[in-house]
Parts: C-alpha cells; sequence; structure tokens
C-alpha cells in the first residue's frame, strides 16, 4: 500500500508538473507511474483473491489470477507507451516551449519517490511475478525521472527543444522492454511451459539417479503461480522382491531431491513397473 501511494503521489505531482511545463518527458514519466500505480493496485486485488481456498469448480484455488493480472499490466504498458511515442513524434515535428525550472523540481521529485518505492518493494519482489513487475517498474521510473533532469539541463544549456520528446522516445523503449519480459514471462505460465530457472533435463536426471528408479518418462513442469512450481511424472522400478525399495521409500527420497534441489514442492509421481507398457508423450 505504501508503494501505491508513493506511486500516486508521483502520478500526480509529474501529472500536474508536465502539463503546466508541457514538457512531455515529465507527462510520460507520469503515465508509466499511472501504469505502477495501476499494477501494484491490481497485484493486491488479485494476491488477496488467490488466497480463497480451491473448491470442486476450481481444484487449483484462484492462483492464476495473478498471473491474468500481469498479463493486463503488459498489454497496458503497451498502450501507453504507443501513446507516448505518438505525442513524441508530434512534438519533434512541431516542438513546445517548456518551463526548465519545474522539469528539474518535478524530476528530482521522481527521482526521490521511485528511490523510496524501489526501497520498499524490494524484499517482497523475488517472490511474486506482479511484485517484481512493480519493482522494476519503479527503477524503470527511477531511470525516465533522471532522464527528464537530463532533458531539461540540455534544454537549459544549449536551447534544444527536441531534447524533450527524444527524452520521450526512450521513456516509450524502456516501457515496451518492461512490457515485453512482463507478458512473455505471464504468457509462459499461462502455456505452462517450464520455468526458466529449471533445468527439466537435470531434474529428470535427479529423480532417476534415486536408488530403485531405473527410468523417468512423461516429466512435466510448470509454474502454477509465482514461487509455486509443479512436477508430475511416471518412475519406472524393476526391482521386485523383499531386498528391493519400497515405493514410498523411493517417493519421499524424490520428493526430497525436488523440494530441496530445485525448490519444486507440489508433484504428482506415478510408479510403473518395466512390464507395463506405456506411450511416450513428449512435450
Amino acid at each position: 500500500m505504501i508503494a501505491m501511494a508513493v506511486a500516486v503521489i508521483a502520478t500526480v505531482a509529474e501529472g500536474v508538473g508536465g502539463w503546466l511545463s508541457h514538457s512531455l518527458a515529465l507527462l510520460s514519466d507520469a503515465g508509466h507511474m499511472l501504469a505502477d500505480a495501476a499494477a501494484i493496485g491490481l497485484s493486491l486485488f488479485a494476491l488477496r483473491i488467490a488466497g480463497r481456498p480451491a473448491d470442486a469448480k476450481r481444484t487449483y484455488g484462484y492462483y492464476r489470477l495473478e498471473i491474468l493480472a500481469a498479463l493486463v499490466n503488459g498489454a497496458v504498458l503497451f498502450a501507453i507507451a504507443a501513446g507516448i511515442a505518438t505525442e513524441g513524434y508530434r512534438r519533434l515535428m512541431h516542438p513546445v516551449p517548456v518551463q526548465v525550472q519545474t522539469m528539474v523540481a518535478l524530476a528530482c521529485l521522481g527521482i526521490a519517490l521511485n528511490a523510496v518505492g524501489m526501497w520498499i518493494t524490494h524484499g517482497s519482489a523475488q517472490g511474486s511475478m506482479n511484485l517484481r513487475a512493480t519493482f522494476l517498474h519503479l527503477a524503470g521510473d527511477l531511470l525516465n525521472s533522471i532522464g527528464v533532469l537530463v532533458s531539461a539541463l540540455l534544454i537549459a544549456w544549449t536551447g534544444q527543444l527536441a531534447a524533450d520528446p527524444i527524452v520521450s522516445f526512450l521513456i516509450a523503449a524502456t516501457i515496451v522492454w518492461s512490457a515485453i519480459r512482463l507478458c512473455r514471462d505471464a504468457v509462459d505460465v499461462l502455456l505452462e511451459g517450464a520455468p526458466r530457472h529449471i533445468p527439466v533435463a537435470e531434474v529428470s536426471s535427479a529423480i532417476e539417479n534415486v536408488p530403485g528408479v531405473a527410468a523417468v518418462h512423461d516429466l512435466h513442469v510448470w509454474t502454477i503461480t509465482s514461487g509455486l512450481i509443479a512436477l508430475s511424472c511416471h518412475i519406472v522400478v524393476t526391482c521386485e522382491g523383499p531386498d528391493c525399495r519400497s515405493h514410498d521409500e523411493i517417493l519421499t527420497e524424490a520428493k526430497a531431491v525436488l523440494r530441496d534441489r530445485f525448490a519444486i514442492e507440489h508433484t504428482t509421481i506415478q510408479f510403473e513397473s518395466d512390464r507395463y507398457q506405456h506411450e511416450e508423450v513428449i512435450h
């Protein structure tokens, strides 16, 4: 909530300042901060709803709402970047005088507020896709505010009004970059792709190295929501008789390996004998 308040204050300050000073760079930064405030609010709402328990209809609960919120956030960022680029081109063709003093003052305010917002969200940014996205947006806003300050100083020193729309183009580019990364990660989750930080081949080898396991097939690793990774696979066991390890022993060790080495907590493992005929599905 504090990070959201910081983003709202920065949005209002830079929005009003950009309108009064006629600075597109300030208005662009305000637009990005508005998206940040909306993203934080959407994240809080999604996280609150995601806390609801699963039921017979939604067996995974509402975890994916966070991912959908991240995708919506990314789409909004693309729209904001397009608007900034369009207005930047118009300003480049038809320069508009700006008030440098107002730009400098509000750019410094933006730098301070974004630094505070980053400090607040840094600790929780590792556990949630939306909160990580918010942290990255605030980092981008910090750089954008620095860019606004630089453009104001360039205008003051050289009188080149083109510095204002040029900085707005750079801000639009940072917004697009953030949107691409956010949408890519969200789409990967929705398509149930393997998490980027988990090498599936190593996961398979780790399971096969568990004593009593002959082979692994139909291995799937996917993300349910930020920080919650799931796995399902079939394990082939060949040893039978009193000297062989029980399925419970193999299962306990396999789950421990997956939890300790790869931080995979939600696992579904099916046991098969080497005589069981199966059709391996490769994804």
